[in-house]
């Protein structure tokens, strides 16, 4: 194992010093011969051959052979990856082999022609390189919301930048809906398709948290590219980006939790751009709001009812208010009813949105218990966020397996006012509290197994679309409220915060 690791680390090095001598011959050359390499550099014979078709850039940039990061290059013609391009470099006996002579540095950009070595100069070539690095100017990113102009990709199919299906690689959907979600926020999203907003952020070292950001905007980008060559991207260097960075909580190959990998994601992001308690983050930016919480300590079950009354006196079983931020809501649905009707079929039960916000009207008071002890606690908002995301509880775990609540949610699409679960002086200082659905996500079939789908608003067009994996459908209105939603993104009607058109912290 040693043997082979300090083989290939010593081809690595090989290939490294065969592309610098590489360099050397071709700058040795110029000085003899400059009108000839120019004439080849932008006259390459072999362009005609490059095959757009199979050229795919969502997956890890490793050789196909070596498996090294280091110095890699696509290969136009059929798409593989492969290491240096000296002449003992897999991508030079590649070209030898197959006569595949176009070839992209996916760090440089720079195209060459192998195995003649030089360098390739053609404008034909950027939207290639578009496709691998899209950036996206002020301007652009200013009208993304504004039209909903439909775009052919190289494949032939039609697409809306933003409204595209991400692939399901085996169990990785939980994480996709939340991902899309998220691109459709576009505070968020126009915060990370300009990746100088984040690129002077500076981490301790050996923190690989960052990745989490890099990747994020790198799907971001490509969520939203208007020349792609395919209507769909593929997740799977931000997934494996999760994977790492979760220390495998989170897995492609196996079914998580939607709310569990929001929770970690927000989180984790919010960190990662170094935000903290203090400093407000583009996450914390869009989705923190306030409330108070008060708690009150309840006497043990066990004790006689004198027992209980002496404790209910004492300071401790007062009631103690605290304030607390929060990036989502959870929302409690009431018990589903176990009785059937006439026809034996399971009734499903409904409840309206207003029902279960009454957790956060200052009266309504729950019941929480840990292993030691029992408090009665109620909530109240103190400050609304520009966009307040709702997590309704379907699932409950006990010791022996996971329970799902199918009950559904009555909710309108929009003009959802809140202000009635703010605290009178935030009533004051609150000018705007009513909301427009966003986003919806929906969990479908048994607890532990189910496929999730999204449900998002295009801003452009005004219209609602379905996405499950890869594919993509547009949505009545009226049909998203059938479903059973798990989580939902609302914001916040004509906010005067600068969150909405902000494109860096």
């Amino acid at each position: 194992m040693m043997i082979s690791l300090k083989r290939e680390r010593e081809a690595e090095v090989e290939d490294d010093d065969d592309d610098e001598e590489d360099e050397g011959r071709v700058a040795a050359k110029i000085g003899r011969g400059r009108a000839a390499e120019d004439r080849r550099s932008r006259h390459c014979p072999y362009l005609d051959t490059i095959n757009r078709s199979v050229l795919d850039f969502d997956f890890e940039k490793l050789c196909s052979i070596s498996l090294s990061h280091i110095n890699v290059y696509a290969c136009l013609i059929c798409g593989k990856y492969f290491q240096g391009r000296g002449l003992k470099s897999h991508a030079y006996t590649h070209s030898v082999q197959f006569t595949h002579h176009v070839f992209l540095n996916l760090h440089t950009l720079k195209f060459y022609c192998l195995p003649d070595n030089y360098e390739i100069v053609d404008s034909s070539l950027e939207d290639i390189t578009y496709v691998l690095k899209p950036t996206f100017t002020k301007q652009h990113i200013a009208g993304l919301d504004k039209q909903g102009k439909l775009y052919r990709a190289y494949d032939g199919t039609t697409y809306l930048p933003g409204i595209v299906g991400l692939n399901n690689i085996k169990a990785n959907d939980y994480a996709n809906v939340v991902l899309q979600a998220f691109s459709n926020v576009p505070p968020l999203r126009n915060y990370f398709l300009e990746e100088e907003n984040y690129r002077g952020i500076r981490r301790p070292p050996g923190d690989i948290m960052f990745l989490l950001v890099q990747r994020f905007g790198e799907l971001m980008r490509k969520l939203w590219n208007p020349r792609n060559f395919k209507a769909h991207v593929s997740p799977h260097e931000m997934l494996q980006a999760v994977v790492l960075c979760s220390k495998k909580n989170f897995q492609i190959t196996k079914q998580g939790d939607a709310v569990d990998f929001m929770t970690w994601f927000l989180n984790a992001l919010h960190g990662a751009l170094g935000g903290t308690k203090k400093k407000k983050s583009i996450i914390a930016k869009a989705f923190q709001g306030s409330m108070r919480i008060f708690s009150k300590k309840l006497p043990h079950p066990d004790l006689t009812p004198e027992e209980k009354q002496a404790l209910l006196v004492t300071e401790e079983y007062q009631e103690q208010m605290s304030e607390s931020t929060f990036l989502f809501l959870t929302l409690d649905l009431p018990t589903a009813p176990l009785y059937k009707d006439e026809k034996e079929q399971l009734i499903i039960p409904q409840v309206p949105l207003f029902n279960i916000l009454g957790k956060f009207n200052g009266n309504t008071e729950k019941e929480y218990k840990t292993y030691k002890e029992n408090f009665l606690k109620r909530f109240q908002l103190t400050k609304l966020p520009p966009y307040l995301v709702f997590c309704i509880k379907r699932f409950t775990k006990n010791n022996f397996f996971v329970e799902k609540n199918p009950t559904i949610v009555n909710f309108p699409i929009t003009n959802v006012d809140l202000r009635e679960y703010l605290t009178e002086e935030a009533q004051l200082t609150e000018k705007h509290t009513t909301y427009d659905l966003v986003a919806n996500v929906v969990h479908d079939g048994k607890p532990t197994e189910g496929a999730y789908r999204i449900h998002v608003l295009h801003h452009g067009t005004g219209k609602w679309y379905e996405m499950q994996d890869l594919q993509v459908t547009d949505i009545l209105p009226q049909m998203i409220t059938l479903s059973e939603a798990y989580i939902q993104i609302w914001k916040r009607q004509e906010s005067d915060d600068d969150t909405n058109n902000h494109t860096g912290v």
